[in-house]
């Protein structure tokens, strides 16, 4: 058994992560922004930290906050904490102006761009990570997570919320929009194996393939018997693909598929995910589960 500190245990993924650990009888702290201050101060070893701590949808209204989340808390954390390793959570989404997404690419940013901030900061907090001199902390960039608990600034999980409300989905971006969509089931391990053991200082933590907001639209119309449509002057955003080699070599690359397990995941979201850090597809389910 080993210990674990979360911080951000209030968010999507820091909830999903300590349900995650401690189900396999790992210590786990779990720590929110009220408990920040204290921790700061009490200068007692955390173990492994696992920092979660970030802001999404409404980065572009909040950027004093979306700094300090990404930022300035970090540097208070590299100061003062005392831990095993620190791993940082960042955003495949700093590949947006890339060809491809591999972990050693110079990146482009835009300052005057405001939907720039988040990839700008999220950098800026890797910056911190990767200039400290102790090799155990690391930075992890996700592509886009999906899974229980999911919210609305999550792409997937709006669009299946409002096909359940409503039967009826409405698409902000082209049909010919395309992504890379990960599983909160392949997301936890390897989160865990990099903490723990990881050799490089920065993964990409991806499927390593991206999928195009059409095929989606195929099985939520197909499968699911949905309506769906595109605004007529919705633009079509494409995000270039994710090289996920090095987690694979280290590691194990993602296996599961977004477009097998959106009808099962509707149903999940129905019945409600159960308890945190359990498999939410079974086994026997993955590829055989009907339409809801």
């Amino acid at each position: 058994m080993s210990q674990f500190t979360v911080l951000g245990a209030s968010g999507f993924i820091g909830r999903a992560v300590i349900g995650w650990l401690r189900a396999r009888g790992h210590a786990v702290t779990a720590v929110g922004r009220r408990d920040i201050t204290d921790l700061l101060t009490a200068r007692v070893p955390l173990g492994h930290v696992l920092c979660c701590i970030g802001l999404t949808a409404d980065f572009r209204d909040r950027p004093l906050a979306t700094a300090d989340a990404h930022v300035g808390l970090v540097a208070q954390f590299l100061a003062a904490l005392e831990f095993e390793s620190f791993l940082y959570l960042s955003s495949s989404r700093v590949y947006a102006r890339a060809d491809v997404g591999r972990e050693d690419l110079p990146l482009e940013v835009q300052p005057s761009a405001l939907g720039d901030l988040y990839n700008i900061t999220k950098l800026a907090g890797e910056a911190l990570c990767l200039s400290d001199p102790r090799p155990q902390v690391r930075v992890a960039r996700l592509s886009n997570v999906y899974g229980p608990g999911m919210g609305p600034g999550n792409f997937i999980g709006q669009i299946l919320a409002e096909g359940l409300r409503s039967g009826e989905v409405l698409l902000r971006q082209g049909l010919l929009s395309s992504k890379d969509y990960v599983a909160l089931d392949d997301v936890l391990p390897a989160l865990y194996a990099i903490t723990t053991s990881g050799g490089a200082r920065i993964y990409n933590v991806a499927r390593g393939h991206n999928i195009t907001h059409d095929a989606i639209v195929a099985v939520l119309t197909q499968r699911l018997g949905w309506r769906v449509t595109a605004g007529e002057t919705a633009a079509a955003v494409r995000f270039p693909r994710l090289d996920v080699s090095r987690l694979a070599t280290e590691f194990a690359a993602p296996r599961r598929l977004l477009l097998e397990d959106l009808p099962q995941l509707v149903q999940v979201m129905r019945d409600g995910p159960g308890p945190m850090g359990a498999p939410w597809i079974r086994p026997d389910a993955a590829r055989s589960a009907a339409p809801c």
